[in-house]
């Protein structure tokens, strides 16, 4: 599939400096490009690259100076980042519109409702009462419990797992292999020494615009709901677990992990590795650093957190600061004591 510079600049609002009739059928880095490649330049420290690179277009801002001549054509644009991410998702919308149908083998129940342009990639499993809306693609290996539901334009890529009554809302994208309400860790301790299962029978609720990295798991409530909120986005590999509720466009990276019950506010950024215990409200605004541990409750909004247990930010980076130096404290103190010494022998002897 090919593009031109002149329908790329329509699309993401540029103008074209150069021959508007190049085309590109793929995008590539601007320091490794060839022709026939799209291009996009945002950092100064790449700028070098764009008087020897191979790409037929690039993308750059219009305050950009060129200092000698370039052989692309250039889309200028007030933003080369966030035109170029946008061009990025007009292609995936595109790639995936184009998939439709329903693949076989796979199993749909009778009960099941499917909205206009569905895909339904192979070896995908729809069981009993499942609504599914407009536009929605299920990679291949897709299992969708009885009674779930699913709204218009979201994307399960290949093996999401998504277990009996949980609702996923409007352009949500769940990344492979993703388990979306499997039971929450539930189980209470007896005189014996064993431990009973306690039924997990409430689920998960994804609201719209959330993307859910691979492998993430998200544990259906003991009663009520998990609810995963608007705009939210969570990497690979996280533990969400019962009951717990992620505010609206929250972010959290990559092997993060939060306990039971725990209610985290709005816009938080967690941190890779961060752990957070159970039944703790964290305020809108929070921003947790990597391989935190949380184990209070942050109230003040927009604070920032560090450590293990996480305490403030700042105070933090000076309580790190003083670890440093307490070898050079060590010494001027033995220093101090050793001439403390000197001088009190002298006056004894005096």
């Amino acid at each position: 599939m090919q593009f031109s510079a002149a329908q790329i600049a329509m699309m993401i609002g540029g103008e074209v400096e150069g021959d508007a009739n190049l085309a590109v059928s793929s995008f590539g880095k601007i320091e490794e490009a060839q022709k026939g490649q799209l291009a996009f330049l945002a950092n100064p420290k790449y700028e070098e690259f764009i008087y020897t690179t191979k790409a037929s277009i690039i993308i750059i801002n219009k305050s950009f100076e060129l200092k000698q001549p370039v052989a692309a054509a250039l889309i200028r644009v007030p933003d080369a980042y966030s035109a170029f991410a946008a061009l990025l998702r007009k292609y995936q919308e595109i790639m995936t519109q184009q998939l439709t149908g329903i693949q076989q083998p796979s199993y749909i129940s009778q009960s099941a409702l499917l909205g206009e342009t569905v895909y339904v990639g192979a070896f995908t499993y729809i069981g009993e009462n499942v609504q599914i809306g407009n536009n929605v693609k299920l990679f291949p290996g897709v299992f969708l419990g009885n009674n779930v539901r699913i709204s218009d334009n979201t994307v399960l890529y290949a093996g999401v797992k998504i277990y009996n009554d949980c609702v996923v809302g409007k352009n949500v994208t769940i990344h492979a292999g993703a388990v979306i309400g499997a039971d929450g860790f539930g189980f209470a301790p007896q005189a014996n020494g064993t431990y009973k299962k306690i039924p997990q029978i409430g689920n998960v609720v994804i609201e719209d615009f959330v993307e859910i990295g691979c492998n993430t798991c998200i544990d259906r409530a003991t009663i009520g709901s998990t609810i995963i909120h608007t705009g939210a986005k969570l990497d690979n590999l996280i533990q969400i677990a019962h009951n717990v509720e992620i505010g609206c466009n929250t972010v959290i990276a990559a092997q993060a992990g939060i306990s039971g019950s725990t209610k985290v506010g709005n816009n938080v950024v967690v941190g890779g590795q961060a752990g957070i215990v159970g039944h703790l409200h964290i305020a809108d605004g929070s921003k947790i650093n990597a391989q935190s541990g949380v184990t209070k409750s942050i109230k003040i909004p927009n604070v920032a957190v560090t450590g293990s247990p996480a305490f403030d930010y700042t105070s933090a980076l000076r309580s790190q600061a003083v670890m440093r130096n307490l070898p050079d404290l060590e010494k001027r103190i033995a220093e101090l004591e050793k001439q403390v010494q000197q001088l009190t022998g002298a006056q004894v002897n005096a």
